[in-house]
């Protein structure tokens, strides 16, 4: 079970995942689809708990966006993201 503030940061990059790094673009959808990204908030809490580097965040979305997703690879976002995520308080 997460402590308090293990479950705020989760929250966190929830929100940062949807709000900013949505690269599908599900979240102009509504609460319909609010779950599209939980498969890869496990991961990437785990990167920054783990002290991950911008770099390495911004990796690993860019291979869910490329591999996963089907997408075309974008390390500029992927790299912005990546440094919210970091810039965290855990």
């Amino acid at each position: 079970m997460m402590t308090s503030e293990e479950a705020k940061l989760y929250k966190s990059i929830d929100e940062i995942l949807w709000n900013d790094w949505d690269p599908i673009g599900v979240n102009d959808f509504g609460d319909d689809a609010r779950d599209e990204y939980y498969g890869y908030l496990p991961q990437v809490y785990q990167l920054k708990i783990n002290g991950a580097t911008k770099t390495e965040i911004a990796n690993y979305l860019d291979l869910v966006v490329t591999d996963r997703m089907g997408l075309s690879s974008n390390m500029e976002h992927c790299l912005n993201i990546a440094e919210k995520i970091v810039s965290l308080n855990n």
